[in-house]
């Protein structure tokens, strides 16, 4: 008998078929359009080459600052969710004996409202005259903390990922909090036993079990920090000037101006971006499968 029966070709095929027709031919197109000056002013489509790449990669351009707040934004939002998340997860998972559950929904509440309705929230509370969070500071004599959140180009893209991370943090928390309930207890209690610190045994028990999970964690806050858009849009809109443009707000403003052979070039830089980090994700995941 058998234990590993190879199936006929022709049972993907169908699925193949779909997946060619609407997501590789689609994304080859747009790669080959990157190099012509395709726009929305003229029917004629010429190649030009690298231009738009030069463009883009140009110091004289703002295309590399965009990149780099796509960079930025996506490091702090992975570091802020993390910490706070497993904080969380860990709190819920020993600290708390009662109303655990009407904790977690509490916490998990801001992943499931539309983002534009976060985003008209916090817009209103950092607004720098009559916004809540500035009303309080002035109220307790803290005016120097009073900031225009949201329109000073040296601290807006750093309150656009404390939303986003407010947002986000209780999606974290309940895969981090999942990981921790896979724990067996036998193992705190053997630790206890032999005299582990409770720092011990985060440090020797906790992280190396949780591993799987922070991983999981950390390729999911990639993906979508380098994908931003609709809290960065919704919120800044870029701006104030560029200081919270990030790649796919720049694409979207492309195409809008009919610049499609521009923008093309953009997405394809983030697909790029994308394809190696969906490659490491692969990876990761197969490890993970050859482990067990």
């Amino acid at each position: 008998m058998k234990s590993h029966r190879s199936y006929p070709f022709y049972f993907v095929l169908a699925a193949l078929v779909l997946y060619v027709t609407f997501f590789i031919i689609p994304s080859l197109s747009g790669i080959a359009y990157s190099f012509t000056d395709w726009s929305g002013y003229s029917d004629e489509v010429e190649f030009v080459g690298l231009d738009n790449y030069r463009t883009i990669l140009s110091p004289d351009e703002n295309y590399l600052s965009f990149i780099g707040n796509t960079l930025v934004f996506t490091f702090w939002t992975i570091i802020i969710k993390t910490v706070f998340g497993l904080a969380l997860a860990l709190l819920l998972n020993q600290g708390v004996r009662w109303f655990v559950n009407g904790y977690r929904v509490l916490i998990y509440l801001p992943v499931i409202l539309p983002t534009l309705v976060v985003a008209l929230i916090f817009r209103s509370m950092l607004d720098p005259a009559s916004g809540l969070i500035n009303t309080f500071l002035r109220g307790i004599g803290l005016d120097g903390l009073a900031l225009s959140w949201l329109t000073d180009p040296r601290i807006a893209l750093y309150s656009v990922i404390g939303v986003d991370s407010w947002k986000g943090i209780g999606y974290i928390m309940v895969i981090l909090l999942a990981g921790l309930q896979t724990i067996p207890k036998d193992l705190y209690e053997a630790a206890s036993i032999d005299g582990a610190s409770a720092w011990a045994k985060f440090r020797f028990i906790t992280l190396p079990m949780l591993m799987p999970a922070l991983m999981i964690v950390t390729v999911l806050n990639v993906l979508y920090g380098l994908r931003v858009f609709d809290i960065v849009y919704a919120l800044t809109n870029g701006g104030p000037g560029y200081a919270t443009e990030v790649l796919s707000t720049e694409i979207f403003k492309a195409f809008s101006k009919g610049q499609f052979g521009l923008g093309t070039a953009i997405s394809s830089i983030l697909f790029l971006i994308l394809v190696v980090t969906g490659y490491l994700v692969i990876r990761v995941m197969e490890r993970q499968s050859d482990r067990e």
